[in-house]
């Protein structure tokens, strides 16, 4: 009797330590993954998979830790021309008095466009493979991610004044289907309604939101909760605490994903728990931006889905989360008043499967799991700054940094191999940032 001959697959990739997020907690030491196309058909002690697979490429990194892509579930990546813009200020002086104003004056399709390829650049070289974007020209945006192999959810803007993307309402919302229905069944490029703010969006309007994105079946992504000015202003002017104003107009679900969140009483986080909101933490900008301390302990006790986004680079200034995700986890210990509160596995989970939640793309990505798409990086921790290594989650959580991110996949195709950018023109994206610091700098004296 013959043995069965081994089975074909285009990648396997074996590394010193594989960390699924799915099961919680567990890190397989010795392990590989195997790629069939664009998805993750097996995760095996390595031993076992030489003698199964047969494939095309096999990445060798015995002292990685391999993990799912890091997902960045809010942020405004246009902005990255912006980086350094403005700094030190409250976030009302900071975005009315000048991210407005500049914003008026250069946003288009090629701001856009050049914008979110530097963003893509540098979340690529720190580990990040998915992105909940937040900006005008979302027809622009799905494109440059679509060019660049970069998955996305990409927001549907509405605000109550006109922009260069929209004038009026109804043209909000009739772009808004356009791009809904041109990416509607793409692989990479999904779409969320994104109204800017409870403060810059009428009761009408929310409404129209929620009806659109129940019928379509798209998530809504908004700023919620994010000073405590914003709170106090909607009690005077609506008579109620924003959340309480949303809840009334139908759109606390599990639809939701409310990024900021840093004024919450005890009960609006058991309400959240309740209807499946996901909150996005975004801990650096909020520090940066004065905004307040989300209260991210407890809110995953609660058993709130909690996802981590870095916001745009005008008020973080990176786009960097593992940077992120160890300030979340070291501030949340500090408003807990609690060493233990958000552990390095739960932080681990928060910055990759709680985004791929929060976006609706859980059944995807997120986690390293037979039938997902194969959206996973590898993380150098042979460094002096990672050694001794004792905890493989401790060290990722607490110690790495995203330069030691050697190698990234989206949907099994290559993107950064042992540092190097696959498909990017590096200098002609730093030439073009340098044009635009010129641009910007003669607007913004």
């Amino acid at each position: 009797m013959s043995e069965a001959q081994p089975q074909a697959c285009d990648l396997l990739i074996e590394a010193g330590y594989v960390v699924p997020v799915v099961p919680h907690g567990v890190v397989l030491e010795n392990h590989a993954v195997a790629v069939c196309a664009d998805e993750i058909v097996a995760i095996l002690p390595i031993a076992e998979a030489r003698g199964r697979f047969a494939p095309k490429q096999t990445v060798s990194r015995p002292d990685a830790a391999l993990m799912p892509g890091l997902v960045n579930a809010h942020t405004h990546n246009p902005m990255t021309l912006l980086r350094g813009i403005a700094d030190d200020l409250p976030l009302k002086v900071w975005l009315q008095q000048h991210i407005w104003p500049i914003e008026g004056a250069v946003i288009g399709p090629r701001f856009v466009e050049d914008g979110i390829t530097l963003a893509i650049a540098e979340m690529l070289r720190g580990g990040t493979t998915c992105v909940n974007e937040n900006y005008f020209f979302p027809d622009v945006q799905a494109a440059v991610y679509k060019r660049h192999g970069f998955r996305a959810r990409v927001g549907l803007p509405v605000i109550d004044f006109p922009t260069a993307w929209a004038s009026s309402d109804d043209e909000y919302f009739a772009r808004a289907e356009e791009t809904f229905d041109a990416w509607r069944d793409d692989e990479l490029i999904s779409t969320a309604f994104a109204p800017h703010a409870p403060y810059t969006v009428n009761d009408a309007n929310f409404e129209r939101v929620r009806m659109l994105a129940d019928q379509l079946d798209i998530p809504v992504h908004l700023h919620l909760h994010e000073t405590a000015q914003e709170v106090e202003q909607s009690i005077k002017d609506h008579g109620q605490r924003p959340i309480a104003r949303l809840d009334r107009l139908g759109l606390v679900n599990e639809r939701l994903i409310a990024v900021h969140m840093t004024q919450l009483t005890e009960a609006e986080i058991h309400l959240c728990a309740e209807r499946g909101v996901s909150v996005v933490h975004c801990p650096e900008s909020n520090l940066k931006l004065a905004s307040g301390f989300c209260p991210a302990c407890a809110l995953e006790r609660a058993g709130v889905n909690l996802a981590v986004g870095t916001d745009g680079c005008a008020s973080n200034n990176d786009l960097d989360m593992f940077g992120e995700a160890r300030t979340a986890a070291l501030l949340a210990k500090a408003v807990a008043n609690d060493a233990a509160a958000l552990d390095a596995f739960a932080t681990l989970r928060a910055a990759t499967l709680g985004g791929a939640t929060a976006l609706g793309l859980a059944d995807r990505i997120g986690s390293i799991e037979a039938g997902k798409f194969a959206d996973l990086i590898a993380v150098d921790l042979s460094a002096l700054e990672t050694q001794p290594l004792h905890h493989v989650a401790s060290q990722l959580v607490y110690a790495a940094g995203r330069q030691q991110v050697s190698d990234v996949w989206i949907a099994g195709k290559p993107k950064l191999v042992e540092r190097e950018l696959v498909g990017m023109d590096v200098p002609a994206i730093l030439a073009n940032a340098k044009q635009w610091r010129t641009k910007i700098a003669a607007i913004h004296r």
